[in-house]
């Protein structure tokens, strides 16, 4: 039997704030017996996140397209990188014209705030719905229930960490979020017990592997997946088949 690829979807990687290169990350994966993985910008090279009242500028909005740009220049180099596009207030929608595979739409409640009343974040969803470009959403459980059933809701959403930080996985059960055929969830250090519970109740096909390194490593929440026991074919989905399902459904 051919050995299984596997794909790591959720991994920060960014070289403008934070000293994380994919030359440190790549050895880990490798050792791990991880072939590709899903890049997101780290959270300081988008943003000022300990500062609530923070403001835009030509800095940051600069800051921010070179560290997304860094991830599209790795996927020359690599079939197995898939680059994401982390959308901060400039709602920067000409980058969605480049070969990303995915976006990133992130903040806690103790960071600042998107603004969704702006018309170009409307726009912006729109055309990320669009081009089917999954979006990895990480917000309050308020928002993240506007954003899946009123802001995006034909949107392909995934929601990492089985939801931990966007209100709870039980929160979100009884919200009717993980009901939603288009509403995905991501492993990343999310306990066993809620994999195992979205899988028998909503099954396999909706269940990304991620690890969110450096905060997680690739090698141990692997471990945590291989754990459940899963059939060869459930397992194959959630490792790799269904974010090469995603992303082979994005509208080029």
């Amino acid at each position: 039997m051919a050995k299984m690829q596997i794909i790591d979807s959720h991994i920060h990687c960014g070289v403008q704030n934070v000293d994380l290169p994919f030359e440190v990350i790549s050895p880990i994966l490798e050792e791990a017996g991880i072939e590709g993985a899903c890049l997101y910008a780290p959270v300081e090279d988008i943003y000022d996140r300990y500062n609530f009242n923070f403001q835009d500028n030509e800095e940051w909005i600069q800051t921010r397209r070179a560290a997304n740009h860094y991830l599209l220049d790795l996927a020359t180099r690599a079939e197995s990188i898939f680059p994401y596009v982390f959308v901060w207030n400039d709602f920067a929608i000409e980058e969605l014209q480049q070969e990303y595979c995915g976006i990133k739409w992130h903040r806690h409640d103790n960071e600042p705030v998107y603004h969704y009343e702006d018309p170009r974040c409307g726009q912006i969803i729109q055309k990320i719905t669009e081009r089917r470009l999954p979006i990895v959403l990480e917000e309050s459980f308020t928002n993240t229930c506007r954003f899946v059933e009123s802001l995006a809701p034909e949107a392909m959403i995934i929601i990492p960490h089985l939801g931990a930080l966007n209100g709870s996985y039980p929160a979100l059960e009884r919200a009717g979020i993980w009901q939603r055929s288009n509403t995905y969830a991501d492993t990343a250090l999310a306990p066993i017990d809620h994999m195992r519970h979205f899988v028998a109740n909503y099954g396999p096909d909706r269940l990304l592997f991620g690890s969110d390194f450096p905060f997680g490593h690739p090698g141990h929440e692997l471990r945590k997946v291989e754990a459940l026991n899963l059939p060869g074919a459930d397992l194959d989905k959630i490792l790799r088949g269904n974010i090469l399902g995603l992303i082979g459904n994005i509208e080029r």
